[in-house]
């Protein structure tokens, strides 16, 4: 039996006193970089995409977030932007842009920003870094399981009673009201289609 508990006072792993195991979940927004958007290429000249004409290379690491709770959740994400380019002999500033979205559900985009990270190259170096953030605010009462899925995911079960080889998770009302109430704070750099087909074909 798995017994999941909605506030932030449970530990994960602990067993509770029914003998199953607390997972937390939490109804802040996670933050994550979809796949192939966490890396940029720069072309010279633009329409080439071999090796001898990259011009900046970038990505997106270090990726953070913090959440505060009110009758909003506000999730604030941190991230650091580290590019390489290929000729280091003027100084030189690049601007690349940056999206943040909000996700419910794993595929509904409910918000939607763009943004912009500036590099400064000085002359002679080949590399440059900076930090950008991006923001989020989730309605408390849509991130909130309903009490009745609630009661029905945490009731206590015993051996051998109707229920108890059922596993609450694989019900479709609890799983439909899990996703509902699921969001993420996805970044990534706001790519062109062309950009998107190089980073998943390279």
């Amino acid at each position: 039996m798995l017994a999941l508990a909605l506030g932030a006072c449970s530990n994960r792993g602990e067993i509770d006193s029914t003998g199953g195991i607390v997972a937390v979940r939490s109804a802040c927004p996670v933050a994550a970089i979809p796949a192939q958007t966490g890396d940029i290429t720069l072309f010279s000249p633009a329409g080439r995409t071999d090796a001898a004409a990259i011009d900046v290379v970038a990505n997106i690491t270090d990726l953070r977030s913090t959440c505060s709770e009110g009758a909003q959740f506000y999730s604030e994400a941190t991230f650091t932007v580290n590019a390489r380019r290929s000729d280091a002999s003027v100084a030189r500033q690049v601007t690349l842009p940056y999206f943040s979205a909000v996700v419910r559900g794993g595929n509904a985009v409910v918000a939607k920003r763009i943004g912009q990270v500036v590099l400064d190259f000085p002359a002679g170096q080949y590399r440059a870094s900076t930090t950008a953030k991006a923001g989020s605010y989730v309605d408390r009462t849509a991130a909130t399981l309903p009490a009745d899925i609630q009661r029905k995911i945490t009731q206590k079960r015993k051996a051998g009673d109707e229920d108890a080889a059922i596993d609450p998770f694989s019900q479709p009302d609890v799983r439909a009201a899990l996703q509902r109430t699921s969001f993420e704070l996805l970044v990534g750099f706001n790519l062109t289609q062309d950009q998107l087909r190089y980073n998943a074909t390279r």
